[in-house]
């Protein structure tokens, strides 16, 4: 039986490029694989003949001997039909796929980049809201200055791995599928220590606590991170380092609450002060401001300052400060108080609801409610 031109096998035209050539084949090798078609007995030989076209039209020179004399011109060098099925050809080409995926197997050695760190960084609200520089003690793992980081003792060197031949990869054949995995033996290195370092026992590292300086922006909040590039952790066989991340943690401020760039915090009065109205001395990140109570102010009160809270990292305006007042009930009265206390009490009830509005309106919603029970 006459062999099928080549390019009608693959379907291509005479003048195709490699890479139309390649994208062929893996179609139909794909399609007549036999491990895909194991109740079709005509597959292996579909295969078989489309992996000899391949072959042929995928080499330059075999292919420009095929263009001039045809079947006969790669006839003797080809070695095609013979034997079973052979899976390395069909294991190269989707190599060039599936390395990629699982590795790839191209490169001598693989570098690994060092772990990135994380560190609590603890500020006063003060602190965080202005800015500052802090100096904070990092443990990690930096390149063992005993042998610079190859991990060999001094005058010796790492050798290639035998495992897999310095390439830091293997293939692993499942199937029809050929993937490249890290080598066991050298952890992707492509190289082995035969004489480890005494000091790092042939890591490359060493542990080492090292003094950072950190600089943290004005307007920092609670849970915010500053990034240091660099100073994470020593990359392994040449890696680059990994970075430090720098978490911020606020301590509880014992006058301010902060909300993003909004201040609160509570000021207690006296019931004078409440009754009659005046003035106290409120804190704010920027020393004193007087605040003016208006009389008959009650319990649970909030004042607005405007522009006196904080800036933000993400946004320069200045936020306000809310003041809630809280009346003070007055502890540990004498007796002739408590006596000025209960004339003072019996003045108001005799007054009704103007002194109290709020009680009378109370009153009367619990009446109501419990008339509503009794129905």
């Amino acid at each position: 039986m006459a062999k099928r031109d080549y390019y009608e096998v693959l379907g291509v035209k005479r003048n195709a490029p490699g890479d139309e050539i390649k994208k062929a084949y893996r179609r139909l090798a794909m399609k007549f694989h036999p491990d895909r078609n194991r109740d079709d007995a005509d597959a292996e030989s579909k295969f078989k003949e489309v992996k000899e076209a391949y072959e042929v039209l995928i080499d330059s020179d075999k292919r420009a001997a095929y263009d001039q004399f045809g079947h006969d011109g790669v006839r003797s060098g080809a070695g095609f039909g013979g034997g079973g099925f052979n899976a390395e050809g069909f294991a190269d080409i989707f190599g060039d796929v599936f390395g990629d995926i699982f590795g790839g197997g191209r490169r001598s050695s693989q570098v690994f980049r060092g772990a990135d760190l994380g560190y609590e960084l603890r500020l006063d609200l003060e602190q965080a809201v202005r800015g500052d520089s802090v100096t904070i003690d990092v443990p990690t793992q930096v390149p063992c200055d005993e042998c610079s980081g190859s991990g060999a003792r001094k005058g010796s060197d790492p050798v290639k791995c035998s495992t897999c031949g310095g390439a830091g990869q293997v293939r692993m054949q499942q199937g029809f599928f050929s993937i490249q995995q890290t080598c066991p033996a050298c952890k992707g290195a492509g190289t082995v220590i035969s004489d480890p370092c005494a000091k790092c026992h042939g890591r490359g590292r060493v542990a080492k606590t090292r003094t950072l300086s950190v600089k943290v922006p004005a307007g920092v909040d609670d849970g915010d991170r500053i990034r240091l590039s660099g100073e994470g952790e020593a990359g392994r066989n040449g890696g680059p380092p990994g970075d430090l991340y720098v978490e911020i943690r606020v301590n509880p401020h014992k006058l301010f609450t902060r909300e993003g760039a909004d201040l609160t915090c509570e000021v207690p009065i006296s019931i004078a002060a409440a009754t009659l109205g005046g003035e106290v001395e409120l804190p704010t990140l920027d020393g004193h401001v007087s605040l003016k109570i208006p009389a008959g102010t009650q319990s649970g009160k909030v004042f607005r300052l405007r522009g006196k809270g904080v800036t933000t990292v993400r946004d320069r305006r200045v936020g306000d400060l809310y003041a809630k007042v809280a009346v003070e009930t007055p502890v540990h009265l004498t007796e002739e108080q408590k006596a000025l206390l209960r004339r003072f009490d019996e003045s108001l009830q005799s007054g009704g609801e103007r002194h109290s509005p709020r009680a009378g309106g109370w009153l009367d919603t619990v009446k109501r409610f419990f008339d509503r029970i009794k129905q």
